[in-house]
């Protein structure tokens, strides 16, 4: 095979060593051999095992030998040349724990191309070349190759309860608990599941890919999961499954009966009869078990109850964005819920699928809220599609949905919320067409469509206006017409952006610009915890810390002994909580308090768990949550919450607090709120802020401006009510959203009055800037008249 200039790259998991074979290297010799036949290598060729290679090795006249256990796709570049990588493992240690076990080969030029064209997954000798190798050599390449076609590796498969941490193993297992892939902080999506097998050990797995389809098809618990090339690792002293390089997986229905079916995005993998047996074997053992007897499949509408949590099955018929961090889905499944439903009302230029519907079908319906990190989820799927929504809440009553009008607060409905957050597998699941669940739904899909052709032609106008209704006001279907006032009482002339930047420090300007852009355009990442004291600023801990949190303190509840001033007792979960049934937990009441029949107003709670402590919250005034240490009562780490009142949480400063469970007296209070909790226990609170940099334009320039001092003044909100209220969040992004339409023309944005005052501060490195702040200025919107 000849070869202009070609490349080779080893890189093993001690490092790199690149040797390029420019044009006096014009001969690379590959041997396919065929079954049967040995290998005819030269007899000065030695062979090195692949442990033994670093950057340091001398690799003259040496051979790797090992399977070709995974091969990319050609890839051309742009001088016509193309690139092609692989990975050899050596026979003696394809089920090894050895790190060192595998190398990486890209192939570059027509060594690429033709490899591709001539091998599949087989044994590979490759000679590693020695980079001094003299130019006389030029007619015999210092790299050779030998290919043999090669039957398929006989893969082993650990046990889950002989796992030991730093192996790469391969598993089977059970899933007991699952949730969808989320974005992660990086570029990866992670997932997260739990699995058991007959060994009766839970292992979790995380699992960290960079695309969606590469990551386990799950549905529900008792599916059956196959993973090859994962590590144990050890966290919180328990052993864990992460991917590795080379890492696939395909799962399987777990239902007793049900077509052995895998579910893969790899063209390519391997499955024979003995992992056939393995599944069947798993899904036999796995039915025998007590441990999935609560595995139920997804609830209809048609038994929903009230204030529930449950898992629907359903077909979307339609989607539109109520704001930017709330997407509303029309569903059904086939049945009739016995409630009356809340109906969300959008504009059907937003709309995306089908804007109407039979009457007979309307009622069937249902009206999906999904929140925060879904959105991104449900701005992908497609109408048509069939999805299980996972920990789907039902809520009755609800008065704070977008786009609800006046004439709806009244109406006793029941509204679907999918909260943000991935807590107990929350999210959403496409399942395929050959799905059991999806068939059934067909089949009831197809009995309506005769009567839906025929209603439809039925319908008038005054029909279409009764199912979509008015666009409500807070919606911006039509963007509100906003502007902004001065309210500073100063008496100067307006200047323009460039004079601004050209001013001395401390001085105050009016502004007119344009808002030509702003961040972060999440609302909860411009909600900031403030401290007065020490003047420090943080971020807002996200559920999932918080979820940690508690889950690490619901576990390490020891012996405790209460203080004399309060009184132990239990308190139950509301029935239709998630999580184990008849779960009671440990609660404290202040004495003094009970005496005056305020039993409710302040309790102490130990051992719940974030979604647990969110559940009690309607129940109680003030919950502070506690937990054992050393025998005694004593608060969380100031990283969660010390207080949740209501639907707002309240946290305190670490340096400045001096926190502690402790004895006070409540003789004369009236009313019990936050501000006296935190004195009572020693703590310093956190303010919530809003923080957000604008970035103006006029004719003359650009300028960076921050706003969180006025910020509350500016939207006509407070930054705590945005923390929990819904009502508030909208009309902050709906301000927004007038200010700086989103994918419109900046010419076209509308010019705002503004008062901006300019001021110094250090940046991370500790240089000193000049920075400028919005203030003394709110937004105007138009009259509801």
């Amino acid at each position: 095979m000849r070869v202009a200039e070609s490349a080779c790259q080893f890189e093993s998991k001690r490092g790199k060593t690149a040797v390029p074979l420019r044009s006096h290297l014009d001969v690379m010799p590959v041997h396919v051999l065929l079954e049967g036949t040995g290998p005819q290598i030269p007899a000065h060729l030695t062979r090195i095992p692949i442990s033994l290679i670093t950057t340091s090795t001398d690799v003259t006249d040496k051979i790797v030998k090992g399977k070709v256990v995974h091969k990319g796709p050609l890839v051309p570049l742009n001088n016509d040349s193309f690139i092609l990588k692989m990975v050899i493992q050596e026979d003696s240690m394809l089920n090894s724990s050895s790190q060192n076990s595998s190398v990486n080969v890209v192939l570059f030029g027509s060594l690429a191309k033709n490899f591709s064209q001539s091998a599949n997954q087989g044994v590979l000798r490759p000679v590693l070349p020695n980079p001094r190798s003299p130019p006389a050599n030029k007619r015999r390449s210092p790299v050779s190759a030998e290919l043999s076609s090669a039957k398929a590796p006989k893969y082993t498969y650990a046990k889950l309860d002989s796992l030991k941490a730093g192996s790469v193993v391969n598993v089977y297992g059970v899933v007991v608990f699952f949730k969808q892939p989320f974005k992660s902080r990086g570029t990866d999506f992670c997932s997260s599941l739990k699995i058991t097998d007959h060994s009766n050990e839970k292992i979790g797995c995380t699992i960290f890919c960079e695309k969606l389809e590469d990551h386990p098809k799950i549905f529900r618990n008792g599916d059956i999961v196959r993973m090859h090339r994962v590590k144990a690792q050890v966290f919180n002293k328990s052993i864990t499954l992460v991917n590795t390089f080379g890492f696939s997986v395909v799962t399987f229905d777990g239902v007793k009966g049900a077509p052995v079916e895998p579910r893969t995005s790899s063209r390519s993998f391997h499955f024979d009869p003995d992992d056939q047996r393995t599944v069947e074997e798993l899904r036999s053992w796995a039915a025998s078990q007590a441990l999935f007897a609560s595995v139920t499949s997804t609830v209809p509408l048609s038994a929903v109850q009230p204030k529930a949590y449950f898992d629907l099955t359903c077909q979307l018929l339609a989607k539109a964005p109520v704001d930017t961090t709330c997407t509303l889905l029309r569903v059904w499944d086939g049945t009739r819920c016995p409630h009356t439903l809340l109906k969300v009302i959008v504009e059907p230029h937003v709309t995306e699928g089908q804007l109407s519907f039979s009457k007979e079908r309307e009622n069937l319906i249902a009206d999906v809220l999904v929140y925060d990190n879904h959105v991104e989820v449900a701005r992908k799927l497609k109408p048509g599609v069939f999805l299980r929504i996972y920990n789907l809440r039902a809520i009755a009553g609800s008065s704070t949905v977008p786009g609800l009008t006046r004439s709806q607060l009244q109406v006793d409905h029941l509204a679907f919320h999918l909260h943000g957050g991935t807590s107990y597998g929350r999210g959403i699941g496409i399942l395929p067409d050959n799905s059991p669940d999806v068939q059934e739904l067909k089949r009831v899909i197809e009995a309506f469509q005769e009567n839906d052709e025929e209603a439809l032609s039925e319908l008038n106008d005054s029909d279409l206006l009764e199912v979509w209704k008015t666009p409500p006001e807070s919606l911006d279907g039509e963007t509100l017409d906003c502007s902004t006032e001065r309210s500073c009482g100063h008496d100067m002339q307006k200047v323009t952006l460039s004079e601004v930047k050209r001013s001395g420090l401390g001085r105050v300007h009016h502004v007119r610009a344009q808002l030509k852009a702003y961040e972060p355009h999440r609302l909860h990442e411009a909600l900031k915890l403030y401290c007065s004291k020490c003047k420090s600023m943080q971020d807002v801990p996200d559920d999932e810390l918080l979820e940690s949190i508690f889950s690490e303190a619901s576990k390490d509840c020891g012996p405790c002994s209460p203080p004399p001033w309060v009184l132990s007792g239990q308190v139950s979960l509301p029935r239709h909580a998630p999580g184990p049934s008849n779960r009671a937990l440990t609660v404290y009441l202040l004495t003094q308090l009970m005496f005056e029949g305020k039993t409710k107003d302040v309790i102490l709670l130990m051992g719940s768990t974030l979604e647990e402590m969110c559940q009690l919250m309607a129940s109680y005034q003030n919950i502070i949550p506690v937990r054992a240490s050393g025998g005694h009562l004593s608060l969380f780490d100031l990283s969660a919450p010390f207080l949740f009142r209501g639907r707002k949480r309240y946290y305190g400063c670490k340096r400045c607090s001096k926190a502690a469970v402790r004895e006070q007296s409540w003789e004369g209070v009236e009313m019990i709120d936050e501000k006296i909790i935190a004195e009572a226990l020693g703590i310093q609170p956190l303010q919530f802020i809003l923080l957000m940099k604008l970035e103006l334009q006029d004719a003359t320039d650009t300028l960076d401006v921050f706003m969180w001092r006025h910020a509350e003044s500016f939207f006509g909100v407070s930054a705590e009510d945005a923390s929990a209220n819904q009502e508030a969040q909208n009309s902050i992004c709906q301000i927004m959203d007038s200010l700086c339409p989103p994918g419109g023309n900046v010419g076209q944005h509308p010019w705002l009055d503004l008062c901006l005052m300019a001021y110094q501060a250090e940046d991370d490195d500790g240089q000193t800037k000049t920075c400028y702040q919005v203030c003394h200025t709110t937004v105007v919107k138009p009259s509801s008249e």
